[in-house]
Order: C-alpha cells, then structure tokens, then sequence
C-alpha cells in the first residue's frame, strides 16, 4: 500500500523548502536520504525517484518565485536548452555506474562544491560599468521593486550549463547545487536571481532526466515513493520561496555550503 511510505510527504517537504530557498530544488539531500534508507536500491531507481521530485519541487518554486519576477527567463530558457542534452545522456550513464562508485563520486562532487562556496562566501557582484562586448546585458525588477543589473558571457554559460545537465542527471541532483555557485561566481548573477532562474532551468533538466528513466524502465520501481514525496516537495517548495524574502544571499551560499559538506562527508564514510 502506497501509504506505508506516509512519512516521505513531511520528508519532501522539507528536502524542498530547503532546496528552494537556497535554489538547488533539494536532489542534493534527497539522494543521500534515499540512500540512507535504501541501502540496496539501484543508482538508477534512485535518481529516477529523485530527479522526479526535483521535477515537481522546481515546478512549484518556480511559480512562486515568478510572482515575485525574480527569474530571468531569457536566460533561463536559454541554459534549458544548454542542460536538456546533457541531462540525457547523464540519465542514461547512471546505470553503468555500480553503487559503490556511485556513493563515491557523489560524496566527492558536494564535498568540492561546499570547499568552493566556504572559500567564496562574498555572492553579491552585480555589474558596475561598462559590460564586455560579448556579454549579454540583463536588467531585472522585482515585484517589490528592488532593481537588478548585470552581465555575463552567454556561451560561458550555455558551456556551463551542458555540464551542469550531465553531472546533475547522472547523480540525480537537479543541478542547482553547481548552477547556482555558477550562475553567482561565474556569471555574475545578483545571488537571489540566481536561485530563482536556477528553480526555472532545474525544472527543465529534471523533466528531461525523468522523461529518460521512464523511458528506460527504472523509474516504474519508484513510482509510489516518487508520488508522496512530489506531495510534500510541492508545499515544501512555496514555502521556501517565502523565506527566501528573509534571507540575505551571504546566507544562502553560506547555507549550501554547510549542508553540501554534512552530506557530503556522510555519503563519503558510508562509501569507504
């Protein structure tokens, strides 16, 4: 009976008002809890079960964060089409990958993006000046009415976001754990921006890798996990949105960076 698992509904719930506020739509704690509790479970049924979740945790903070006109949907629809092939191809690796070396790369990847982000805690880097010649300029206000300008190189970007797509689909993450450290340190995108257009684009990524293990077979195992889990991530998400009104950036990247070594160095010791 599908509600044995009742109590992953509060689980999604707070694996997506986490996700949200930092904006990496929560695959990055999910898939280490999934691992956790299901110790001899496939690599591919796990990101399968995540990735959908992400799907439905992104598609909800999306909304909310589009009331409040935080996302750059230029350059959101533009990285979704950078990170849909790569998305793809990483659904389809996963399961060449045995769980052991799974666990391990997966460990690894938090652990290096939580270093980065502790030895970068400074995230607002709004452009001030004239912008290079090949770099899109973007202008942005909010429904509140604070106003945002800035630049960056969009084939940075889209090179950027064919990665992101790749390693997120294959770990079953989403994304935003690397495209939101991307979109702020690389791309120069004010830290709330990028969280928002990272929500927009993870929903994108997260359909295609979804779209993938479906095809595949591997998310048929998960389906009813999958079901109340999306059930929890889809309030978890507009609560998240909410808070991220009270929440400094600083904070935000501060945040991710803890949570992506606390889970990082747990994956790592159940992988050794």
């Amino acid at each position: 009976m599908i509600w044995h698992y009742w109590w992953l509904i509060p689980l999604g719930f707070v694996v997506a008002a986490y996700g949200t506020l930092i904006g990496a739509g929560g695959g990055f704690v999910l898939v280490p809890a999934l691992l956790l509790l299901y110790p001899n479970e496939k690599p591919e049924v796990v990101t399968s079960i995540s990735l959908a979740v992400v799907f439905f945790n992104a598609l909800s903070g999306s909304v909310a964060y589009g009331r409040m006109r935080r996302v750059h949907y230029r350059s959101g629809l533009l990285f979704s089409a950078a990170t849909v092939p790569g998305a793809i191809l990483g659904a389809l690796t996963t399961s060449f990958i045995p769980r052991q070396e799974f666990n391990l790369i997966f460990a690894v990847v938090l652990i290096l993006g939580s270093v980065f982000l502790l030895l970068r805690p400074n995230a607002e880097q709004e452009a001030a000046g004239p912008l290079p010649r090949r770099h899109l300029a973007c202008h942005l206000v909010e429904a509140d009415g604070t106003s945002h300008a800035f630049g960056y190189d969009p084939v940075v970007g889209v090179m950027l976001s064919m990665v992101v797509g790749y390693v997120s689909s294959l770990l079953g993450i989403g994304g935003g754990i690397i495209h939101v450290p991307a979109l702020v340190y690389l791309l120069h995108f004010p830290t709330h921006i990028a969280c928002a257009t990272s929500h927009f684009i993870l929903a994108m990524t997260a359909l295609a890798g979804t779209a993938t293990h479906i095809a595949t077979g591997a998310f048929s195992v998960g389906i009813r996990r999958t079901i109340l889990l999306a059930a929890g991530a889809l309030v978890g998400a507009q609560v998240g949105a909410a808070l991220s009104r009270r929440v400094h950036g600083t904070w935000i990247m501060r945040g991710l960076a803890i949570a992506l070594l606390l889970v990082g160095v747990r994956i790592l010791i159940l992988a050794g």
